[in-house]
């Protein structure tokens, strides 16, 4: 995974561990995952330090930075997914 250098933003590990948790519980109730893309996981701090919280929470996480970069290119290929999928159940039409 190509980072940036590390930094510490007092908090932001323990802040983005109660979004996340929070989030999975309102939006995907009786769901257990959550899924970690985005440009702010080219911080390294961050992406070290967010999962293990998480999954202490009792999350399962879900990330792809081994093979996918964590900025756009991933999300890129995420929305491409979603889309696929929807178009695959029938959810969208075709343009």
């Amino acid at each position: 995974m190509n980072t940036v250098p590390p930094r510490r933003p007092s908090g932001a590990a323990s802040t983005a561990c109660r979004l996340a948790g929070e989030i999975t519980r309102r939006v995907a109730a009786g769901h257990d995952v959550v899924a970690l893309g985005g440009g702010c996981f080219a911080n390294r701090w961050l992406a070290e330090r967010l999962p293990p919280l998480l999954e202490r929470a009792g999350l399962r996480v879900l990330t792809a930075w081994d093979v996918l970069p964590p900025g756009d290119g991933g999300l890129s290929l995420g929305q491409a997914w979603v889309a696929a999928l929807a178009l695959e159940r029938g959810d969208a039409e075709r343009r």
